[in-house]
């Protein structure tokens, strides 16, 4: 049924009734004391979430869609990350830097936050909880292959993992390898292909009828 707004049905007011965590209350004494010292302004606060939820994975797959048909691009990509993103109109909010790793027959790249959950959200939003849990971040140094095959990724004896430990200043995005017999997709069809955990290494690419 269409939701007119001349509907006169009874609606439960949309609020929050919970009482404030701490980290809420830590939150909302933080962004007081900034605006009281002139820092920041009441919106910017509000702009930055709307921009940070703006970013999904979408993005980066378009990135690597482009890489896939464009080897120019590809090139570009390859040596400066935020530069060529930049080329696709994907703008950066803060000072990181964008390695892109390349997966190739002999090398395949896996990406962790060692530390926390340094992530690239210009390109590929907010990071899945399991990115930021401490037993991938571990696990994910000392036996990467264990990891991957957890994720259904079993990587043959005699391809190279690497795996790139991300920074608060330089994060990493993979490029997977282009699936086989894509030849006739277009490139919004390849980046349908590219899921969000393909660019952080734990899978490859779709392949051209969505599976793995």
């Amino acid at each position: 049924m269409a939701h007119s707004e001349h509907h006169h049905h009874s609606h439960s007011e949309i609020s929050n009734t919970s009482a404030p965590s701490y980290f809420d209350v830590m939150e909302a004494a933080v962004q007081e004391l900034l605006i009281e010292k002139g820092l920041i302004k009441p919106g910017e606060i509000r702009r930055q979430i709307e921009v940070l939820d703006s970013r999904t994975p979408a993005l980066g797959a378009k990135v690597v869609a482009r890489a896939w048909i464009d080897p120019e691009f590809r090139q570009r990509l390859l040596e400066n990350g935020r530069a060529a993103c930049e080329e696709l109109d994907i703008s950066f909010y803060d000072d990181t830097q964008l390695v892109v790793l390349e997966n190739t027959p002999r090398v395949h790249n896996l990406v962790v936050c060692t530390l926390c959950s340094c992530y690239p959200r210009p390109v590929l939003g907010l990071p899945p909880d399991w990115y930021k849990l401490k037993p991938y971040r571990a696990r994910a140094v000392y036996e990467p292959r264990a990891v991957l095959a957890e994720f259904g990724t079993h990587v043959p004896d005699d391809v190279e993992v690497r795996v790139s430990d991300s920074t608060a200043m330089v994060r990493y995005l993979v490029l997977p390898m282009r699936p086989e017999s894509t030849e006739h997709l277009n490139e919004e069809q390849l980046a349908a292909l590219v899921t969000r955990d393909s660019m952080i290494g734990v899978v490859p690419a779709l392949n051209s009828d969505g599976g793995v």
